[in-house]
């Protein structure tokens, strides 16, 4: 699904506008192609992500599971590109 559809195109949730609007409002700067751990792992970064997460409870089905990241968009999923998010 995801090769055969053009991403900008493809919504997973029906609050996929909103979802990203308040994602580059609470983030402005975070870089999504090369992720640095700490702007995701670190206090002040949960501290910001935990709320975030919540706007969105009862919302999105799952709103606060775990998923799997790449570190550098341009490389493989591996051990040492990889983060759980």
């Amino acid at each position: 699904l995801l090769s055969s559809v053009d991403p900008k195109f493809l919504k997973l949730t029906q609050e996929d506008e909103r979802i990203y609007e308040e994602f580059r409002g609470t983030f402005q700067n975070l870089r999504v192609d090369v992720l640095d751990p700490e702007e995701l792992k670190s206090e002040p970064a949960k501290a910001k992500w935990r709320p975030f997460c919540l706007r969105f409870q009862g919302l999105v089905e799952d709103f606060n599971f775990g998923t799997l990241l790449r570190l550098d968009s341009r490389g493989e999923y591996s051990e040492e590109n990889t983060i759980l998010g």
